[in-house]
């Protein structure tokens, strides 16, 4: 497993982390020891970096997460949380007061006296314009509560606006084949700023695996049966909002792109980390097998100059139209 630098945190992380929303809900069941496992699995196989929020099934994946630190102690190993989606998605929620007493219940439910990284989740725009909420987070750190702190955001234009905030560590956005905006302008900005970056959906919520169809059938729990038009959350959350039928038909131009012994996954995974400027990438599993196979991405050797022009033209061909300016 290679390593990259998380921005001015000075860590070193794995490049290929785990995102356990799944362990918590909205992606169909997946019960206690098969999320464990899967943890275990994936630090067996050198991820160091794990990502949840406070949110995931209500505080589930944190102590789920929180459970694994406490078998696994490994020093190695950096948890990072989100907070924000507790409380109304105005302004006044976002206070000192109010960031303290969610932090509180996640170093609970994660086992830590100190959060290594917190990031503001998908929070209003309006939040990444406001001083004050970030010198809140400047107290919190000051304080103990937390390590570092970061954003993650929906938009482009959220994360570079968050840069300009000298505090600011880190910055989760969605990057994948079939949402490619931020390589334009953030990827570099986050560079110059030494912001590190952690790539979320790399895998458009399963599209870019390969293994959906058009009779593809999703528990009523799972985000891709109940969010497709943004029902419940922002809609590039589900699928990077790309439509459904239009992921599949991009999906059957990369499959001829696919190296010998790899997976579509594997090849979408390599894609992100083929971007200086990514940190880690932070793919979910839902099973131990699952969780190697994204680590093994990590292993394997760069894309050619050729696939990465080909990804580029589906991109531009066929899912450009739908989401290049949304988001």
């Amino acid at each position: 497993m290679r390593e990259r630098r998380l921005g001015k945190t000075g860590w070193m992380v794995s490049e290929v982390g785990l995102g356990a929303w799944q362990l918590g809900a909205d992606w169909g069941e997946v019960d206690e020891p098969t999320a464990l496992a899967t943890l275990h699995a994936a630090a067996d196989a050198g991820v160091t970096f794990i990502d949840t929020a406070d949110v995931y099934g209500d505080g589930r994946s944190e102590r789920i997460v929180g459970r694994f630190l406490r078998e696994r102690s490994d020093p190695r190993v950096v948890v990072a949380t989100k907070m924000g989606r507790r409380a109304p998605l105005t302004m006044a929620s976002y206070t000192t007061e109010a960031f303290r007493g969610w932090l509180d219940r996640s170093r609970e439910n994660l086992g830590l006296a100190t959060i290594p990284l917190v990031q503001l989740h998908t929070l209003p725009t309006q939040v990444y314009y406001t001083p004050e909420v970030f010198a809140a987070l400047d107290d919190l750190v000051a304080e103990g509560v937390i390590a570092h702190y970061g954003v993650s955001v929906e938009k482009v234009e959220e994360g570079l606006i968050a840069i300009e905030n000298p505090g600011v560590a880190t910055v989760q956005i969605i990057l994948n084949a079939f949402r490619q905006r931020p390589t334009e302008r953030f990827l570099a900005a986050a560079w110059a700023a030494d912001v590190g970056v952690i790539v979320r959906v790399p895998l458009a919520s399963g599209l870019l695996t390969g293994k959906l169809a058009a009779g593809s059938v999703f528990a009523a729990d799972d985000h891709r049966s109940y969010n497709r038009q943004g029902e419940s959350f922002d809609r590039g959350e589900t699928f990077g909002g790309v439509p459904y039928e239009v992921g599949l038909a991009a999906v059957e131009e990369l499959r001829p792109l696919v190296p010998e012994g790899w997976s579509i996954a594997q090849m979408a995974l390599r894609w992100v980390l083929m971007h200086d400027g990514v940190s880690t990438v932070i793919p979910g599993a839902k099973d131990p097998a699952m969780a190697r196979a994204n680590a093994a991405a990590s292993a394997m050797p760069p894309l050619s100059p050729a696939t990465m022009d080909a990804i580029r033209e589906v991109y531009r061909e066929l899912i450009a139209p739908h989401v290049h300016t949304r988001w």
